[in-house]
């Protein structure tokens, strides 16, 4: 019998699919709920543990805190802090704490995982990754308990910390608090600034953390930090202003900042976006989609894909080649942006309209045009947030957005990965054709 050998996009899938599963099956047990709680359908079941590892936010159940018990919001936090770092990632660092040797198939799985180019230094990345995570999410955790422990207990002050760091740190947008989000601690400077730092922290991803803490200077960083770091302050601030200016009488600033922030793969609210006009909304679901950066816990078409593109389209007008400080970035990174973006909008108007389709049908609640584009943008960049329709989506509809959330978090290119055994090694032709013109415009 023939040997099937799995490429690495398969394998990182294959993990985080079966982690899905595991979590379904968890969710699906009668402990997880509350004592007078039906247990979750296999739907709702699927549907939230598919979330949870995609780092979403976006749940089949109007209120967590009332419905899910003790051990289910252990089982969701874990499975976001799993999803959040990345299954390939946790594995590996255990085998390493365990002594077992990590040969070259290993550390190659890891590096595509992480979307390295070279192997070299994935054993030391991964330990870094895990002690990193774990010091910023212990900062946080004393910050949120300081929050909590005025209006509960110690313990449901330490549940409360712990389960808002790792969603907030994960950029997953799950809370406990209620049916409401953040919206009861709008005015809660503490919690609102430590929210906000701990997404942004998570939101550039695990690969500029180290450079920073390791060149500790503007000037020393590497080219690709530079880039994370200069688009997600650009991307925030002009978040920011668009989003006081279109909403300004209804949101103070302390909220159209956090709601910018979130906006790009978090989920959480301080606000009702039900509220919002339909500026603001289209304003959102372009944030949504262009998410965080490479190798960070978020999801969305990353900060470094809109900033190629953005600078290939002015050298492009302009006649110039694309160079960045002092760099000539190759076609290579132009082109697998434009593919990208191409892959992950037509996915998810795709999937917007199987959704509008299968929804005609719904007789518990009629969805309008904005409402279901919204719900999808939300899915795809796995950000979380929603003008309340996800409970009352029929159950095609919720089994359709779990794959669309599956999509969103490994990226429509390691999804396309898989089928393609040439993806980003094109395969060399040694025949010669003639070169032709073909006009474009």
């Amino acid at each position: 019998m023939k040997k099937v050998k799995l490429s690495p996009f398969a394998i990182v899938a294959m993990s985080f699919f079966a982690i899905i599963m595991v979590g379904t099956f968890l969710l699906k047990l009668p402990i997880s709920t509350k004592e007078g709680v039906d247990p979750l359908s296999w739907v709702d079941s699927l549907f939230i543990s598919t979330s949870a590892v995609c780092v979403t936010g976006l749940s089949t159940i109007p209120n967590i805190a009332e419905t899910l018990s003790i051990f289910g919001k252990v089982v969701l936090a874990s499975l976001i802090q799993i999803g959040g770092l990345g299954i390939v990632t946790l594995a590996i660092y255990v085998l390493v704490v365990l002594g077992i040797k990590i040969g070259v198939t290993e550390r190659y799985i890891l590096k595509e995982a992480l979307n390295q180019h070279h192997l070299g230094g994935m054993v030391k990345l991964v330990r870094s990754i895990i002690f990193t995570s774990l010091i910023i999410e212990s900062f946080g955790l004393i910050l949120n308990f300081i929050v909590f422990i005025q209006e509960f207990n110690f313990l449901e002050a330490l549940g409360h910390a712990a389960f808002h760091t790792v969603s907030s740190f994960n950029n997953a947008g799950f809370d406990i608090l209620g049916s409401t989000s953040l919206q009861n601690y709008n005015a809660n400077i503490l919690l609102n600034i430590n929210t906000m730092i701990m997404i942004v922290i998570g939101g550039i991803g695990f690969i500029v953390i180290r450079d920073i803490v390791d060149k500790r200077s503007w000037k020393n960083l590497s080219l690709y930090s530079k880039i994370v770091l200069k688009t997600t302050l650009l991307l925030i601030v002009l978040g920011t202003l668009i989003i006081k200016l279109f909403e300004y009488n209804n949101i103070s600033w302390l909220e159209a900042i956090f709601t910018s922030i979130t906006t790009r793969t978090a989920g959480f609210s301080t606000v009702n976006i039900s509220g919002f006009s339909y500026m603001t909304l289209v304003v959102i679901m372009i944030f949504m989609f262009i998410g965080a950066s490479p190798n960070s816990t978020g999801g969305g078409i990353k900060t470094t894909t809109v900033y190629i593109m953005y600078r290939s389209i002015t050298s492009f007008l302009m006649g110039k080649p694309f160079i960045t400080h002092r760099r000539k970035v190759e076609d290579q990174n132009k082109n697998k942006a434009f593919v990208l973006v191409t892959l992950a909008f037509t996915v998810t108007i795709f999937i917007f309209l199987v959704i509008s389709a299968i929804e005609t049908k719904n007789t518990t609640y009629n969805m309008t045009f904005i409402e279901v584009l919204f719900e999808t943008f939300s899915a795809f960049g796995t950000v979380g947030l929603s003008m309340g329709i996800t409970p009352y989506l029929m159950p095609a509809s919720k089994v359709i957005l779990s794959i669309l959330m599956f999509i969103g978090r490994l990226g429509p290119i390691t999804i396309f990965g898989i089928m393609n055994k040439n993806w980003g090694h094109p395969e060399v032709s040694h025949i010669n054709y003639p070169v032709e013109r073909i006009l474009v415009g």
